[in-house]
């Protein structure tokens, strides 16, 4: 026994590491098990990584708890929900009209190929993939239209947009969903313009309707004239042959006169009276 030690107290070196490397041993088993139980969350997918590789053979994880081989093998977890990418870009027109535009654009990442994409990029995929991809597609579409065209073929340049955007991430197995253009932006001076010329066109479109109606209001006034003159005309033929027939009567029958007064008679003695008493009936004259 040690000078140093009293007896019934202290303990042996020889034990004492004893329950130093238990403890240690324990401590490396319990990181070791909780490095082998790994949790991929809801609305991810795991990378399974050996060494640092990914080991493309397998599909990506599935949510919920998977056992690895600790050191050897981690997972990496990849959000595959719906996620979102606005980038406001600047370009320019066929004709040289600086352009700003913002787009957002609504995508995830193909749950059965995140290995592969994280092979390829890796976690930063959106600004070393989609920002690229979104810049360069609007300055090539804008590039395709004048100033005027990216306004009066909006649906077209969105529809043109959206179509190049969805190949280029298409090649890194990424889905796009939805993309978004606000309206294009021009320099003031463009702007203004652009106003003056529909106003331009505006008055345009209502002295031409003015014309329109001028035109339509003179020709209904020139068929009320033509439909008055021959109601006119008509009227006068009629009286002209009135009288014709009534001329034809006298010729032909000289009592025919007489047979005229007794239907314009009302019934009642003249005033006035011929020669003779003989009464004296006034024939009205026109209608």
């Amino acid at each position: 026994m040690s000078k140093y030690q009293q007896p019934g107290i202290g303990i042996s070196t020889g034990k004492a590491k004893g329950i130093i490397g238990g403890i240690v041993v324990l401590i490396i088993v319990g990181v070791l098990a909780s490095q082998s139980a790994q949790i991929v969350e809801s609305g991810h997918r795991g990378v399974l990584l050996h060494w640092n590789a990914v080991d493309t053979d397998s599909p990506p994880l599935e949510e919920g708890l998977h056992f690895v081989i600790p050191i050897q093998d981690t997972i990496v977890s990849m959000e595959v929900r719906t996620l979102k990418f606005v980038k406001a870009t600047s370009s320019a027109s066929k004709d040289l009209q600086n352009v700003s535009t913002e787009v957002t654009v609504n995508y995830s990442p193909d749950p059965n190929a995140v290995n592969i994409l994280f092979q390829q990029v890796g976690l930063q995929y959106e600004s070393r993939v989609i920002q690229p991809a979104v810049e360069e597609v609007v300055k090539q579409v804008t590039a395709n239209y004048n100033a005027e065209e990216l306004i009066t073929k909006r649906p077209q340049v969105k529809s043109d947009i959206e179509l190049e955007i969805t190949k280029r991430l298409a090649v890194y197995n990424i889905d796009t969903q939805v993309i978004s253009i606000t309206d294009f932006q021009f320099s003031a001076l463009f702007s203004s313009a652009i106003e003056s010329k529909v106003e331009a066109e505006q008055k345009a479109q209502k002295a031409e309707n003015d014309l329109l109606r001028i035109e339509v209001e003179a020709r209904q006034m020139e068929q009320q004239a033509k439909g008055s003159a021959a109601a006119n005309i008509a009227q006068a033929q009629g009286e002209a042959e009135a009288i014709r027939i009534i001329n034809e009567s006298l010729a032909n029958n000289p009592f025919y006169l007489e047979w005229l007064k007794t239907q314009a008679w009302d019934g009642r003695l003249p005033l006035v009276v011929g020669d003779g008493g003989t009464p004296f009936i006034t024939i009205p004259v026109g209608p």
